[in-house]
């Protein structure tokens, strides 16, 4: 019989994970800043995959045997256990190991890591010439894990595959773009034996993406289905591991509806104040023609972002939140890669290494505008993901290493960053009506994508009052047309999301959901309190938790 008092501690527990972890999945391990795996790749073949599957089960059914009678511990265990239960879930049902879409699979973690890595002297370039050369290894990985699922039936749609394999050709430099690799070596600098060794590590990635991108074309894509939509089994778990809840589906599809018909009743009170009446495009089109709101080049731009963010940085320290000294530095930078979109990575585990705004610019544009940009920098940098994601880092004395750096649920992020963006329009950041206009933009197209999401991967029912295909079934051609009714940006955009929507399924609504869940919390609160209720404490509190499923959040922040 186990001694109850040799148990470990749920956090002892925690930081032990993350450390096997980081071990087991190198890539990981730089991301969250923890260093000794630099200059390798994780493994994703079949075996690596049911290696960090072990470590989970490990780590779940020692935490549920861990003394949780303390809240830190009560909190701490609900947070490991739930994301680490859906991951299992996820795993168990064969789709984490032959997932493969254009937005976010191993494919695109053996690149991205690279944006990541010190690139400050000799020894960091080493360091780099090693995890290319391994770069063949783990796609090698990734091909036994695509191959073993397609045997079992489980490939991904043609759309998806099609769309990877011409990703891999541009990074391998065999597309319409330069080598990524063969660019990275250029900017090093670098001369005599060490640049040899790192022009011959790119050729090996290289040659390893185009290898990868021919196993796309040439073997995987026979097996791909032509059918883009997951259905009702496969999506209600992808929907609960990016919520950490169980959506009423229904519910959650008619919502959508709705909020977006209430964002654009917002709009047009904006385009009023601009003097475009109730005209929303007619609006649009004057701010895009608005010099003072139009920047020239890529430098331009990074320097407004990294101002504007330095503005909200400063003045919401002052009043708003607490926020600590390592936080309060936030880089915005230009991504080395194109078509990404806008992104935030978490500062090292030491804050060497700070939180990064990046944005990756589609090919060939040169002019960009403020006022669509404006809620985006709020997004990602202070309210939004850096506050979060680096203030939780932070705290260390409140949170262990599980809650501080791996615990990440796409419901509470996503949710609290577009909280942001309201919060900063009820702070007064966006009183401007077209700053404005380009907050409830964004948040229209994050209400489209709750409709566009639930309804293409179900196939529902398109409702009366729609305004098109009333009654049809949702059809990617459909969603494509629905976005062009309800969003405003380039058509080229609109068609790389419907292949996001179509092969990240569950992932887009979550902004949106997580949203809803924290402006009723907040509202719970403030009712519970009356008048002694305090924004900044309800906010230091909540995000002292740490990210967490929708479900033990709303439990969470009623105790407060």
């Amino acid at each position: 019989m186990t001694d109850p008092d040799a148990r470990m501690t749920v956090d002892a527990i925690s930081d032990r994970y993350v450390d096997q972890l980081a071990a087991a999945s190198p890539i990981m391990a730089t991301y969250l800043g923890i260093p000794g795996y630099d200059d390798q790749l994780t493994d994703f073949s079949p075996a690596g995959w049911e290696a960090r599957a072990d470590l989970a089960r490990s780590a779940v059914r020692d935490v549920e045997a861990a003394d949780t009678s303390a809240d830190h511990d009560r909190v701490a265990a609900a947070q490991l256990v739930e994301r680490l239960q859906v991951e299992l879930d996820l795993y168990d049902s064969g789709y984490q190991t032959s997932d493969l879409n254009t937005a976010d699979c191993p494919m695109h973690y053996v690149r991205l890591v690279f944006d990541l890595m010190s690139t400050d002297g000799d020894d960091a370039w080493k360091m780099i010439a090693a995890r290319m050369r391994a770069v063949p290894t783990a796609l090698r990985g990734f091909r036994e894990s695509l191959a073993d699922g397609a045997a079992a039936g489980r490939v991904a749609a043609r759309r998806q595959v099609l769309g990877c394999a011409a990703r891999s050709r541009d990074y391998a430099g065999a597309g319409s773009v330069p080598s990524f690799f063969g660019l990275l070596v250029q900017r090093s600098g670098t001369s005599g034996r060490l640049r040899e060794e790192l022009d011959e590590a790119a050729s090996y990635a290289n040659t390893a993406f185009a290898a990868f991108a021919a196993f796309l074309s040439d073997e995987l894509l026979t097996d791909a289905p032509a059918k883009d939509a997951v259905g009702r089994e496969r999506y209600t778990l992808a929907s609960r591991v990016f919520t950490g809840t169980d959506l009423d589906l229904a519910e959650t599809y008619e919502w959508g509806w709705a909020e977006l018909a209430r964002i654009e009743t917002e709009m047009r009170r904006a385009a009023a104040e601009l003097g475009a009446g109730d005209d929303i495009e007619a609006a649009i089109d004057g701010l895009d023609r608005d010099p003072a709101r139009t920047l020239r080049g890529a430098d331009a731009l990074q320097a407004w972002l990294q101002e504007t963010s330095d503005i909200a940085l400063r003045e919401l320290a002052r009043v708003h939140f607490d926020i600590p000294e390592p936080v309060q530095r936030l880089e915005c930078l230009i991504a080395p890669t194109s078509g990404d979109g806008m992104y935030y990575t978490g500062p090292s585990e030491d804050f060497t290494r700070p939180g990064r705004m990046w944005w990756s610019l589609p090919k060939d544009l040169d002019s960009f505008h403020t006022w669509r940009e404006k809620t985006t920098v709020y997004h990602e940098g202070v309210p939004g993901h850096h506050l979060q994601i680096a203030q939780t880092a932070y705290r260390s004395d409140q949170l262990n290493r599980f809650q501080r750096m791996l615990c990440w649920v796409s419901g509470h992020g996503e949710g609290w960053a577009l909280y942001a963006e309201r919060l900063m329009q009820e702070l007064g950041y966006l009183d401007e009506p077209g700053d404005r206009i380009g907050m409830l933009d964004s948040q229209t197209f994050r209400a489209a994508r709750v409709v566009l999401d639930i309804g293409m991967h179900l196939e529902l029912e398109i409702p009366a009052g729609a305004g098109m295909h009333e009654g049809e079934r949702w059809t990617p051609e459909i969603g494509l047309e629905f976005l062009r009714a309800h969003t405003h940006m380039d058509d080229a955009f609109r068609k790389d999301e419907i292949n996001r929507y179509l092969g990240w399924p569950g992932q887009a609504p979550s902004y949106k959901v997580g949203e809803r869940v924290w402006l009723e919390c907040r509202d719970e609160a403030r009712a519970r309190h009356g008048g002694a209720f305090d924004l900044k404490v309800f906010h230091a509190s909540a995000l002292n938790l740490g990210s967490m499923g929708l479900d033990p959040l709303r439990a969470e922040l009623a105790r407060l």
